[in-house]
């Protein structure tokens, strides 16, 4: 079935080119009602993508690339670019990343993040409602989660600063590096271990720290159960906390709370 040449939301436009389509016969009468009706979504065979969560939740779907074929995967991104969409997939082998690149080859793969993804241009109010984020990680083992969280960051448009390596164990670290938190709209804080840096951060700013635990440490950790259970016991009242590894979910929640945030200043000004 065509995908239907309509962006996020079923605009004006986008449904002047769906009759245009149905009118020069490269849509069904049939297929034009169920476009209508899909509300935004591209049956490309293996799924169902959703063209309309930009518009619903702030952001595109992104794929989840562990367990899938590449074939699948080119299908999804395929019906992403041709509706402006900006592709983006965690947990992505280099395996299949190379496969990818050759029918993508625009396409950028960080390897230590294990994601992908695939630059649109941006509009000026893209750019606008950026935002700033930083990650912090506690230590270099923490690094491929902190790059997720840091690679998903630059997806959701907004800048990123990485402040690695400053864990508990050299708190002057910390102390030292304060500066660079301090314009942070959110703040994502990766660390394993007993997992008691985000608490720390949260003692010294004043917007929302994102804490993700990481499954390194040893055996006592259990996996990044201890750094999971200490920061959901943070006595640092702004601290949220997502699962263990996934900076992925840092990074967008982090992300969407600076883009809203920019949002509102940019809102402000224009008053």
């Amino acid at each position: 079935m065509p995908n239907g040449n309509y962006h996020e939301e079923m605009t004006p436009e986008a449904l002047q080119q769906l009759a245009a389509q149905l009118q020069t016969g490269q849509l069904s009468v049939a297929d034009f009602v169920l476009q209508l009706q899909r509300g935004g979504i591209a049956d490309v065979g293996p799924a169902q993508v959703d063209l309309d969560r930009q518009r619903r939740c702030g952001f595109p779907e992104v794929v989840y690339a562990q367990g899938k074929t590449v074939e699948a995967m080119s299908q999804i991104f395929r019906a992403q670019v041709e509706h402006g969409i900006e592709a983006f997939a965690t947990r992505m082998t280099a395996e299949q990343a190379a496969e990818l690149l050759a029918t993508f080859p625009t396409a950028r793969y960080n390897a230590v993040a294990r994601t992908f993804r695939i630059p649109q241009p941006r509009t000026d109010v893209e750019k606008k409602a950026a935002g700033r984020v930083t990650v912090v990680t506690a230590g270099t083992s923490d690094l491929p989660v902190a790059e997720e969280a840091r690679e998903t960051v630059l997806w959701t448009g907004a800048s990123v600063r990485l402040l690695q390596d400053v864990g508990v164990a050299g708190p002057h670290r910390l102390a030292a590096n304060l500066h660079l938190l301090a314009d942070a709209d959110a703040i994502v804080v990766v660390a394993g271990m007993e997992g008691a840096l985000p608490s720390v951060v949260g003692g010294y700013v004043s917007c929302p720290v994102i804490a993700v635990p990481t499954s390194v440490g040893y055996g006592a950790a259990f996996g990044g159960l201890a750094a999971l259970l200490g920061m959901l016991n943070s006595c640092a009242s702004n601290v949220s906390v997502v699962n263990i590894d996934a900076g992925f979910k840092g990074g967008y929640v982090a992300g969407l709370i600076a883009r809203n945030a920019a949002l509102k200043i940019g809102n402000a000004n224009n008053c």
